[in-house]
């Protein structure tokens, strides 16, 4: 039996919700599960107990808790007439968004931090819940029909917002984070950031096998399951979100771009850009550069 949810936060890096109600057991069933990516639980109402890699924690109105990639967890609320469960759901997958935050280096800390650090407190009590919750007000409005490079960078440009509003909340409860403080990365994370390191080269198995340490069977079979994406399919997105960048930063050629995100071929490079994004690069490029500038305070 696995307790993985195999979430995809490849096609879509962030999950979110605001204020999201749950009445009775029948709306919300607490499983003991694990899964990719950074999740952060804002509690409004409720009251319950939360397990976190076997450390209990009761939780009520006003609680924060940060859930970092594949740590088991189980939320257990008391739901009754007049108790419903009132929470805020930020999820995330670190490895789209953390070069957004370059332009803040003490704001990139602090999201590197709940990512890979080893956190002395992950549930806490905070006062001042909603100047944080209220980050997630008009989201899906500003969501809503966009493209999939325009919701990306809305939900870049919500994050850095998020993380503004979280972090002088986290630094008056917390001491500053040690660099040498890192948590030991579940095998699936390790296999993505080889993947981030290696996406400019041709994909070796035999290599990320050696690396790693896993054979290539369990490889591919982990990483499916704790993802549920292929290596292939996460590679792709790895490599057209960086061709993205490119277009929108550079004077490249098209050519060039598809060398420089492992793709030797250029025709081929078109084709999958097409496939994923709707136009050419060329067509991309074009639509980037004739926006009005305001418009680019993001990238995808």
């Amino acid at each position: 039996m696995t307790y993985i949810q195999p979430i995809d936060l490849k096609e879509t890096p962030l999950y979110y919700a605001h204020r999201r109600t749950s009445q009775n057991a029948d709306q919300f069933r607490g499983t003991f599960h694990a899964h990719q990516g950074v999740e952060l639980l804002l509690v409004h109402e409720g009251r319950g107990t939360i397990i976190l890699d076997g450390v209990h924690y009761e939780v009520g109105a006003g609680c924060i808790c940060v859930f970092q990639p594949y740590q088991l967890h189980h939320v257990q609320m008391e739901l009754g007439e007049g108790q419903p469960f009132v929470r805020s759901i930020v999820h995330y997958e670190p490895s789209s968004y953390d070069a957004y935050l370059t332009p803040w280096p003490a704001l990139q800390a602090f999201f590197r931090h709940l990512h890979k650090g080893k956190l002395a407190t992950r549930v806490w009590h905070e006062p001042d819940l909603e100047s944080v919750a209220g980050t997630l007000l008009d989201l899906d409005e500003r969501v809503f029909g966009l493209t999939r490079d325009r919701r990306m960078e809305e939900c870049s440009l919500f994050l850095v917002a998020f993380f503004r509003a979280l972090k002088p909340l986290w630094e008056k409860r917390h001491q500053a984070a040690k660099p040498e403080e890192l948590r030991k990365p579940h095998q699936a994370e390790r296999m993505m950031e080889w993947l981030d390191r290696h996406y400019r080269e041709p994909l070796r198995l035999t290599s990320m096998s050696r690396d790693l340490h896993l054979s290539t069977y369990h490889l591919s079979h982990l990483f499916k399951a704790c993802t549920g994406s292929s290596i292939t399919d996460y590679l792709t997105a790895k490599r057209m979100q960086q061709a993205v960048l490119l277009l929108q930063s550079t004077d490249m050629a098209v050519a060039r771009i598809a060398e420089e995100v492992g793709m030797t071929s250029a025709s081929h490079f078109c084709k999958v850009f097409k496939d994923r994004y709707g136009m050419t690069p060329h067509r991309y490029r074009k639509q980037w550069s004739e926006q009005p500038l305001g418009r680019k305070t993001g990238r995808l």
